[in-house]
């Protein structure tokens, strides 16, 4: 087999690990997926093949209860490396490959790790139309995690419950911004007692590890007062428990939201201006990224998860179009094991897998009622 095709992932493979640490510890793409596709063809899980699995469970900590569920997960894990192949054809800039998914379906990853519900892209109760801010002045560069705005990257486990960590996200730079101080907020008191629906849209409402929309998590906020912190109602990744809000430990208070328009110029300058913003995206190729700059030709613009926008650059090469790519910077919540140390770079523009289409920022925050009870 000619596999002279395969050095042009390779060069974008060394390119970014040179760049990254991050990736220093992971596999590079098109060598080792080529491998296992080639090796896992038979039916007899060849050798070669097999140990490439290993090193994979080994990595991700993974365990199957009997031969008959290892044998299929091996099978799942060579279909994900065919997989991650396309995705590395269809997005040259960044770098796909074994990720802690690899041994998931497409619909067991979409039903475990994502979760968003609803997609109606109207305003909320109480949310406003951001206003239209001045864009001229716009740093070319900028990240909310240089200035302190932004809590270390979390892990929603096993539970669709991506909103409930975009909403926190969004809720912990907004009141960084009013007090100064940054607080991590509890993604669980959003699991257990947001039921938040939109009355337009059936199967819309907010569903602990069932999904969830982060408008409606913000709307939630707005009415019981606040969220309160994560030390005091810590996550569990489980929506089977009550709910223990206690209003008078509420550490956050949204004062109301916005929705912001799909120009991007507007979403920089309201990112600039009221910190990291909750978004949605279409996470298809999220599946098999490992880093760089994530600019497929191709994209569906169905939302399915609920992520954090916390700054943007333009010194992220695309070899494909042989020129540098502005990009927006995502913290996910997946853990710092994945991706760029759980951050995702995706291209700025033409509103790539949905990025764009449903943004929204917490405008101010009231000083939390529990300061005001002291």
């Amino acid at each position: 087999m000619d596999r002279s095709f395969l050095l042009f992932p390779v060069v974008i493979a060394a390119a970014v690990l040179c760049s990254s640490e991050s990736l220093a510890s992971t596999y590079s793409v098109s060598p080792l997926i080529r491998q296992v596709i080639d090796d896992g063809e038979s039916n007899n899980l060849p050798l070669q093949a097999e140990h490439h699995f290993l090193l994979f469970k080994r990595k991700f900590g993974k365990s199957y209860a009997t031969e008959e569920e290892h044998n299929r997960r091996f099978r799942i894990f060579r279909a994900n490396m065919r997989r991650a192949l396309r995705h590395q054809s269809f997005d040259p800039s960044a770098i796909h490959g074994v990720t802690q998914f690899s041994d998931l379906t497409v619909s067991e990853f979409q039903k475990t790790f994502l979760g968003l519900r609803g997609h109606r892209l109207k305003l909320p109760l109480h949310a406003n139309q951001a206003p239209i801010l001045p864009t001229e002045n716009l740093p070319g560069d900028f990240d909310w995690r240089e200035r302190g705005a932004v809590t270390p990257v979390k892990n929603q486990g096993t539970c669709g419950s991506c909103w409930s960590f975009s909403t926190t996200g969004a809720l912990e730079g907004a009141n960084f911004l009013a007090t100064g101080e940054l607080v991590s907020l509890s993604e669980q008191q959003l699991v257990d007692c947001d039921h938040e629906c939109d009355s337009e849209e059936a199967g819309s409402c907010d569903s602990g590890c069932n999904g969830g929309l982060m408008n409606s998590a913000l709307e939630y906020t707005l009415k019981v007062g606040g969220l309160m912190r994560e030390q005091d109602y810590p996550y569990t990744g489980t929506d089977r428990e009550t709910c223990k809000f206690d209003r008078s430990k509420i550490a956050a208070s949204v004062a109301n939201f916005s929705v912001v328009s799909l120009d991007e110029d507007q979403i920089a300058a309201n990112l600039v201006k009221n910190g990291p913003l909750a978004i949605a995206i279409n996470a298809v190729f999220m599946q098999t990224y490992i880093g760089g700059v994530s600019c497929p030709f191709i994209c569906s613009k169905r939302l399915d998860h609920g992520v954090l926008l916390v700054g943007y650059g333009s010194a992220g090469y695309a070899p494909i179009r042989m020129r540098d790519r502005d990009y927006w910077i995502i913290k996910n919540s997946w853990g710092p094991n994945w991706g760029e140390n759980g951050y995702y770079r995706i291209c700025k523009g033409r509103n790539i897998c949905g990025v764009d289409s449903l943004v929204s920022t917490v405008a101010a925050v009231h000083t939390p009622i529990a300061a005001q009870a002291e």
